[in-house]
């Protein structure tokens, strides 16, 4: 019999982000698997967890849910009582959160493990905090979730985690929202951002220490500053803390142009992935790197660093850089100015992103509660 499965997806922030976006595609797929399933959220989610899982039970939680320190205090005490309301066999905690008692198999995803490896690029308000909480669900949990044979094994280097019990569960992608865009969604993306066909190198994060977008600027503009044609650099994405950023702009001669217009809507990611010359996402550390997928999805030649999970994402099919200014600038370079290059690289990134679906990412979540209640049936 299959196991009945609550998910907390009330970490699940507005603007949906990589863990809206992981939440969202995963709650999609185990739905049509016909996971028995329910749902714990937000209020402003209720209904579009109803339409994106319609099989699902939804449970919203109170509105305090929405203050940060309220959720915290929540899902220590009203998730196991949501567990017990819906009679749950096994409780996924999709953001590091762990119930200290949950009262039954519980099974955590642990997205990335940078902040205990590279603790300088992390929010160091946030830093102590998340390394408790995932140390305590290392420890805690019946399962943990890793996105990648990456993560996993810092798991085991960084917390002593048990390899054992670590269930690795690629993320998937949206095929049907990341794909290859016609000429008029790469038009109207262009337009929007004011450059009207001017080509252009894009980034898509937010702007914090690890994504190395101070490096990036610096590169982009070593490559660019001579050249007849000089792609802009646009820098997409929510807000950050990097104070790196605001140097580096200040550095930009004035013939060039760097675009910054925050939050884009996912209808328009195809045509601004796909009409980009470049996608450079040379990140310092990641725990999947699903913007990477995404604009692969999007037949987009793509940039990136070798760190990490990174190269299990791109496999032959991106282009690789160091992290260092000047190493981003050569990549650049080679590639503005290699056409056929480029070419190949899109074809290749589009057809191995192919390879990446919701649908097997759920499956293996599927196996990792079954092991979680099978363990916790018959306990060592």
């Amino acid at each position: 019999m299959a196991p009945r499965i609550l998910v907390d997806a009330t970490a699940v922030p507005a603007d949906r982000g990589g863990l809206g976006r992981y939440c969202d595609g995963l709650l999609v797929a185990l739905d049509r698997l016909g996971a028995d399933l329910a749902i714990a959220c937000q209020r402003s989610d209720e209904q579009r967890y109803g339409t994106l899982a319609p099989n699902a039970r939804i449970v919203a939680g109170p509105a305090a849910l929405a203050h940060r320190a309220s959720r915290l205090a929540w899902e220590q005490t009203g998730l196991p009582y949501v567990a017990q309301q819906v009679a749950a066999d096994v409780i996924h905690l999709p953001a590091y959160i762990l119930p200290t008692r949950a009262g039954r198999p519980t099974v955590v995803t642990i997205h990335d493990v940078t902040v205990f490896a590279e603790p300088e690029v992390h929010d160091p308000v946030r830093t102590t905090y998340i390394k408790s909480a995932t140390r305590t669900a290392a420890r805690r949990a019946t399962r943990l979730i890793a996105p990648s044979m990456a993560t996993r094994d810092e798991l085991v280097r960084l917390l002593d985690a048990d390899p054992s019990n670590i269930d690795v569960a690629y993320h998937g992608v949206d095929h049907t929202v990341f794909h290859r865009p016609d000429e008029v969604e790469i038009k109207k993306v262009s337009d929007r951002l004011g450059l009207h066909g001017r080509p252009y190198v894009a980034y898509l994060g937010a702007l914090e220490p690890r994504k190395n977008v101070p490096n990036l600027i610096r590169g982009w503009v070593r490559a660019v500053s001579d050249h007849p044609d000089a792609p802009a650099l646009v820098l997409a994405g929510s807000g950050g803390w990097d104070d790196e950023v605001d140097a580096a702009l200040a550095t930009v001669p004035l013939h060039l142009k760097v675009v910054r217009p925050g939050y884009l809507p996912w209808s328009m990611l195809p045509g601004f992935f796909g009409g980009a010359v470049v996608v450079a996402l040379p990140s310092r550390g990641e725990g999947f790197g699903l913007p990477v997928l995404e604009a692969m999805a999007c037949g987009a030649p793509v940039l990136t660093t070798s760190r990490g999970p990174l190269p299990e994402v791109g496999g032959d099919a991106v282009a690789y850089t160091e992290t260092d200014a000047w190493s981003i600038c050569r990549a650049l370079t080679e590639l503005i100015e290699d056409t056929a290059r480029r070419g190949s690289l899109a074809e290749a990134a589009y057809a191995r992103s192919q390879q990446f679906s919701w649908e097997a990412s759920a499956a293996a979540h599927l196996s990792s509660f079954e092991r979680a209640v099978a363990a916790h049936a018959s306990p060592r």
